[in-house]
């Protein structure tokens, strides 16, 4: 199958908008199911207000939030896919653009040390592109994923000693939460990273904070964990946006690599509750849209 990048470019531009103003249905039923077992008056009442914005957002066809977000773009390719990878990372990153400048889009990206917004939502390395190859042999798929700053602000890395065991992951997941209060606008999906090196540990957090609510670490020790630790969050009482009650996160999810006999390291980036993102697949059938 070969892919059409003019294709790829229009895409990615529609995707970014998609993502911005759709909540995907397993965020919306996480919704519902915190709010059917939240005890707190005041958590209620917050859960309410959120799922109202949603709903209006979507009636009125404006964004979910005003934060566009570091945009990221994860593609899978099939191992029957012809396309000019050069080319493709480019037809990404002109889609953003696109996106930014014909929607418009709040462009929330800027350089480093100057600060200059080049009004493009792109710069250097950004947006990020992930590449990986799947069995699926006829198969391209981009997932965008907007992630704001006020989920990404709240990200950590501890380089655990492995004589500590799982009871320093856990300890240390627990304080990020605490620490990150209501400034990740929980209810939120904790993301953890175990194992790896430190950069792969970070990257294995954010893969773990974006994934869709009711999926599991492929690894049955990390699905463990994640049971765990969902339960023991939400016996925080940190609460929607940090106000109080029960729901704090719709759950806590974990990638695991493994790594070094002498290290452990452990990660946690957080997701917050308007976890966008949207998905393009490109089959010999056609390009259909999702999540």
């Amino acid at each position: 199958m070969k892919v059409d990048l003019k294709q790829v470019e229009e895409a990615c531009k529609e995707l970014y908008i998609r993502a911005l103003k759709v909540l995907p249905p397993d965020i919306k039923q996480g919704f519902e199911r915190l709010d059917k077992a939240e005890s707190d008056i005041t958590g209620k009442a917050i859960l309410g207000t959120m799922i109202k914005n949603i709903k209006v957002a979507e009636a009125t066809d404006n964004l979910l939030c005003q934060d566009t977000g570091i945009p990221i773009y994860n593609v899978t390719i099939g191992a029957n896919v012809e396309v000019d990878g050069f080319g493709l990372k480019q037809a990404i990153i002109k889609g953003c653009e696109r996106a930014t400048r014909e929607y418009p889009l709040r462009s929330s990206v800027v350089h480093p040390v100057t600060r200059r917004n080049e009004h493009t939502s792109c710069g250097r390395a950004v947006p990020v592109i992930n590449i990986d190859f799947v069995p699926e042999a006829e198969t391209l798929s981009i997932e965008m994923i907007p992630k704001g700053s006020g989920s990404e602000n709240n990200s950590w890395l501890k380089m655990a000693v492995p004589a500590d065991g799982v009871d320093a992951i856990k300890t240390f997941v627990v304080d990020c939460v605490l620490d990150a209060g209501g400034k990740t606008c929980p209810p939120t999906i904790v993301g953890v990273g175990v194992g790896g090196t430190a950069d792969l540990c970070v990257h294995l957090s954010k893969v773990a904070a974006t994934r869709p609510l009711g999926t599991q670490c492929e690894d049955a020790e990390g699905a463990r964990l994640e049971e765990q630790l969902t339960k023991v969050v939400n016996q925080l009482g940190v609460g929607p946006q940090g106000l109080g009650g029960d729901s704090t996160a719709f759950a806590v999810h974990v990638e695991t690599a493994a790594t070094h006999i002498t290290m452990n390291p452990v990660a946690v980036n957080m997701q917050c509750h308007s976890a966008r993102r949207a998905r393009a697949t490109f089959t010999p059938k056609g390009l259909t849209y999702g999540f």
